[in-house]
């Protein structure tokens, strides 16, 4: 009679990487309300005790999933085109966002701030003094394109409807209590500009970029 030995099952070691990497899926998946040690060890397949000794707690998590999140953007050359370089990261930035929706209320929040995160900040703020901008002027500079991409990326992630089919059936249950005319430019505005085929509220983004931009352009001291 033979025996047959069983081989033992090879674990992959955790690692800060794995847990992360497990971390980002769960708040992409669920949000940051299906984000915590226990449903995170879960993922894993571990007890909630091995996440912590990577990480003391869920805050730390979180500045690690925001580093990975900065780490997806395109950073802008210093030296490069400063218009070009900008425009790129900002649309960068705001296509991050929608990927992870999550981390829009996150993303300037950290105070223990990853390298990804830090390499960012810097590169923004390099890539304008370059171009001319003095520190008072990088200042208005990048909080401006901040507020616009942040903005508008909140405002896409919240519209109540995905394409013109459903603009226009919100359009007729928004008006439907009201007397015809009572709101008449934004019923304009519905069915003249957000009813036509192919609209698409994500396309005024870079529009509105190249006005910033360009007003940005007249601050500036051309080097």
């Amino acid at each position: 009679m033979t025996t047959q030995t069983r081989r033992p099952v090879r674990r992959i070691p955790l690692t800060r990487e794995r847990v992360l990497e497990a971390a980002m899926k769960l708040a992409d998946h669920s949000g940051l309300e299906g984000l915590s040690m226990r449903k995170l060890g879960q993922a894993l397949g571990v007890e909630a005790m091995a996440v912590y000794y990577h990480f003391a707690n869920k805050e730390r998590v979180l500045d690690g999933i925001v580093d990975l999140v900065f780490a997806e953007i395109d950073l802008p050359v210093i030296g490069a085109d400063w218009k070009t370089a900008m425009r790129q990261r900002a649309i960068s930035v705001r296509d991050a966002l929608l990927r992870h929706r999550w981390a829009i209320g996150l993303m300037e929040s950290r105070t223990n701030p990853g390298p990804a995160n830090l390499r960012h900040h810097d590169a923004v703020i390099g890539c304008l003094r370059a171009a001319g901008f003095d520190m008072a002027a990088t200042a208005t500079a990048y909080s401006l394109l901040d507020s616009y991409i942040y903005g508008f990326a909140m405002t896409k992630m919240n519209l109540p409807f995905e394409d013109t089919s459903d603009i226009v059936e919100m359009s007729e249950t928004m008006l439907a209590p009201f007397p015809p005319g009572e709101y008449q430019n934004l019923a304009d505005f519905i069915t003249e500009h957000a009813m036509k085929p192919g609209y698409d509220y994500g396309n005024e983004f870079e529009y509105g970029l190249d006005v910033i931009l360009d007003g940005l352009e007249r601050v500036r001291d051309p080097v």
